[in-house]
């Protein structure tokens, strides 16, 4: 895991935070094109140099420029499983945030706010519709709180944007490394190859509540033993200590869920998503990104350490914005007295 998310101008890093390496994860930090300024935020004087190549890992930070960095507020944005009918309804309140989902239709080709807001649940947990639902319903939040009052405000504070899974792109599309268009259009055909990727094998994921992730990862071993090379499983997504999602074959996920009790899981829940995310069973839908995104769907989610980062860096306040409050709950894990505040559409 030792690359990163690489664009052709933009290229996200543990690093910045000043890590001792990079890492190839779905969680991201958003900065600027060319020679990176942290987009919209208040970081101007900081600067960020990276080699940066289609399809290349190599990437070259200066920890020592994030050195002192201390973040004051964040922007998180959710991935897929967040989704829920009705999502969307009042976006349509605002006139901004409305007009993300007609400029979304066009790209799309379908009517992605009817599908949001009257489903039906199958249709929108479907990992083609989901993705770009999410995507858009996240945006859209953004402009549902520069409507408030004190909004903008808000929005000019936050010195630091992050993203899980699939949120990685919502907060790319805030920093401003790409235009609205063209973040769909990367979600829409990440959501369309992970499909494909996901119905080419018998594959699922579940998260295990209640266990460290040493736990989780015996866990994984024991159910390892007793399925085929086909259907292996591993830890996923690291959300937050106490809750981990694991990927893998449909048997490995079976198995997983029969022995977590004896492991002493709280709960076993299997999450509404199409297939293995970030398992080597997305690896075919690597080869279908790779010309508009060097990036990679089949590593582990770092979430827990990047929100670690961030508390421990002394950040004062964030938002999540887009559906639901999984985001939310896990910040809470991580440290009670955080405040956090959830911006829905």
């Amino acid at each position: 895991m030792a690359s990163s998310i690489v664009l052709p101008s933009i290229s996200l890093t543990k690093a910045a935070f000043g890590a001792s390496e990079s890492f190839r994860s779905s969680s991201s930090l958003g900065f600027k094109n060319e020679i990176r300024r942290v987009s919209r935020l208040n970081l101007e004087k900081s600067r960020v140099f990276m080699s940066v190549a289609v399809g290349s890992d190599a990437v070259v930070v200066d920890d020592a420029l994030f050195k002192d960095y201390k973040p004051s507020s964040a922007f998180l944005f959710p991935g897929q499983g967040a989704q829920a009918v009705g999502m969307g309804v009042e976006a349509q309140k605002v006139p901004a945030a409305a007009e993300l989902y007609t400029r979304a239709n066009d790209i799309l080709g379908f009517d992605l706010l009817d599908i949001c807001i009257n489903g039906p649940k199958e249709k929108l947990d479907s990992t083609v519709l989901s993705q770009p639902a999410i995507y858009v319903t996240s945006l859209a939040a953004v402009e549902v709180l520069r409507a408030r009052d004190g909004g903008q405000q808000i929005i000019d504070s936050v010195d630091v944007t992050c993203g899980l899974s699939l949120g990685e792109y919502t907060a790319l599309a805030f920093a401003g490394a790409f235009s609205f268009e063209d973040g769909l259009k990367l979600v829409k055909l990440r959501g369309e190859a992970m499909q494909d990727a996901a119905d080419a094998a018998k594959s699922a994921m579940v998260s295990i509540i209640g266990l460290d992730s040493a736990k989780v990862q015996q866990l994984c071993d024991a159910a390892n033993e007793e399925v085929d090379e086909a259907n292996k499983v591993q830890i996923a997504n690291f959300l937050c200590t106490g809750n981990y999602a694991v990927s893998g074959g449909l048997k490995g996920i079976e198995a997983v869920e029969a022995k977590a009790k004896s492991f002493k899981a709280r709960m076993t829940v299997r999450l509404a998503v199409a297939g293995a995310f970030h398992t080597g069973f997305m690896e075919p839908a690597v080869s279908r990104l790779e010309a508009a995104l060097a990036s990679t769907v089949t590593s582990p989610v770092q979430w827990e350490t990047t929100v670690k980062t961030l508390l421990s860096r002394g950040l004062k306040k964030s938002y999540e914005l887009g559906p639901g409050k999984v985001i939310a709950g896990i910040v809470k894990r991580m440290d009670k007295g955080a405040d956090i505040e959830n911006i829905g559409a």
